[in-house]
C-alpha cells in the first residue's frame, strides 16, 4: 500500500540522515566539552529539522490518507480525531 510519503521517500530518507548527522555532531560537541549555548543551538536546529519532517508527513497524510482515503479510519470524525491527536502530540513537548 502506498503511503502519503511514498513519492518523496528518498528525499525523506536523505533528510532524516542529515538529522542523524546533526545528532552525532551534538554528541561530539558534548564529548569535546563545547560551550553549552553552542550545544543548545544545535539541539534547537535538530528539533526544527525534525519538526519540518513531521509537518511534511502530516501534510502527506492529510492529502493522501484523508482526502484520497489511502488508509486509516474512513469516518470523517475519526479522521479529524486521529489528525488532531497527532498534532497535539507534536505540540505537547
Amino acid at each position: 500500500m502506498a503511503r502519503g510519503y511514498t513519492a518523496t521517500k528518498d528525499q525523506l530518507t536523505a533528510r532524516l540522515r542529515r538529522i542523524e548527522g546533526q545528532i552525532r555532531g551534538i554528541e561530539k560537541m558534548v564529548d569535546d566539552d563545547r560551550y553549552c549555548m553552542d550545544i543548545l543551538a544545535q539541539i534547537n536546529a535538530a528539533r526544527a529539522a525534525l519538526d519540518k519532517v513531521a509537518l511534511g508527513l502530516l501534510d502527506g497524510h492529510a492529502r493522501h490518507c484523508l482526502i484520497g482515503h489511502g488508509g486509516g479510519p474512513t469516518d470523517p470524525e475519526e479522521q479529524v480525531e486521529e489528525l488532531m491527536g497527532a498534532v497535539g502530540r507534536m505540540l505537547s513537548r
